[in-house]
């Protein structure tokens, strides 16, 4: 079964449950809704041969309504095909149902988009932090949290204060400037907001 085969399937026997259906380069992706998710991700594996489970990712899309989006990429060993799948999650219910189950892999994954995103995965048997340590208040990939972090009173287990930005690509901004201009030392998140760089502020490249 080629993938143009598996959305016809899909979209014939589950016409109701796909919100939303991209094509880009050859590659689909379909928004399911939240209560058909299991049953087609179940669908996907025992009928449609994507005995893989590649990733899941999230995505915070913060201001808009849902919120939050999961995102799962399936891979068919035999077919050698790729699909993604898509559900959207409101701010208030951030929670979907684990897919542990299907793919043993998507523990790990679950486990890590639940820590750094805050997004439940009802039924997971063992959902707790993997990269956090336990009893960590806050989800660092959400887009409200702040650059530099926040305080924690856990102290002597992890730092007591926001940390020093020491540039990257996440505190970088746009400008003319080389390396050295663009992410300067210890930029925090309200000097990179306030502040903005002018010709003169410009170091030569060698």
């Amino acid at each position: 079964m080629n993938l143009l085969e598996v959305i016809d399937y899909l979209e014939e026997n589950y016409p109701s449950s796909i919100l939303e259906k991209k094509e880009f380069r050859g590659e689909f992706s379909l928004t399911l809704k939240e209560s058909d998710f299991y049953q087609i991700a179940q669908c996907c594996r025992d009928i449609l041969g994507f005995d893989m489970l590649l990733d899941i990712s999230s995505v915070d899309y913060f201001g808009r309504d849902p919120r939050f989006e999961v995102v799962y990429e399936l891979y068919s060993l035999s077919s050698k095909i790729q699909l993604r799948l898509k559900v959207k999650l409101p701010e208030d219910r951030a929670a979907i149902v684990t897919v542990s189950s299907l793919w043993a892999t998507a523990n790990w994954h679950e486990r890590e988009v639940y820590d750094l995103m805050g997004i439940l995965f009802e039924g997971h048997p063992d959902l707790r932090r993997i990269l956090m340590w336990d009893g960590y208040p806050y989800h660092p990939l959400r887009k409200d949290f702040p650059l530099e972090g926040k305080p924690s009173e856990m102290i002597d287990i992890a730092f007591s204060a926001a940390a020093p930005l020491q540039g990257g690509p996440f505190v970088s901004t746009p400008s003319l400037g080389n390396t050295q201009v663009r992410e300067p030392r210890h930029r925090s998140a309200e000097s990179s907001l306030e502040k903005k760089e002018t010709q003169s502020m410009f170091i030569a490249e060698p």
